[in-house]
């Protein structure tokens, strides 16, 4: 396999083939968001989002390649978003350990894809949590390439 410039084989260049008769559909599915922001630098860890929540932690590329993210993932959930490749993700622990420390979370899933890269995402999630003091339920979601779920 051949990897890109960088030297992750996330960032290797793909196309994925579709076959357009599989995609049809004729229902517009709502909007699951239920606030804004959504990027993890922007929200504030006291928002009222989160209080008495189930939080999802989502790597900025799970919501393009799951066509039912909002569905499967995002329905009734506190969300933020990061890249834990491009984003600077210095402050990440930190302020997801204020997030979980400072509310009643009911539950975090982490929504990651399956490239090497994204599993920083997890490993900041899962060191927060510890730092925070509380026991939250975790779920680890991969999402594949080419948009299936591999857990």
């Amino acid at each position: 396999m051949a990897h890109a410039g960088c030297g992750c084989p996330g960032s290797m260049a793909r196309v994925i083939e579709r076959n357009d008769n599989e995609q049809a559909t004729t229902v517009k599915q709502a909007s699951e968001l239920r606030q804004w922001p959504v990027q993890l630098h922007l929200v504030p860890p006291t928002a009222p989002w989160f209080q008495d929540s189930d939080i999802l932690i989502a790597a900025d590329c799970v919501a393009f390649a799951l066509g039912s993210f909002h569905s499967d993932l995002l329905k009734g959930k506190a969300l933020a978003i990061a890249c834990p490749k491009l984003d600077d993700s210095t402050p990440y622990v930190e302020k997801l350990a204020r997030i979980f420390a400072e509310n009643d979370v009911k539950s975090i899933t982490v929504a990651i894809m399956e490239v090497p890269c994204c599993r920083g995402l997890d490993m900041m999630v899962r060191q927060a949590l510890a730092q925070s003091g509380k026991e939250i339920p975790l779920e680890t979601a991969v999402i594949g390439i080419n948009g299936e779920r591999r857990n």
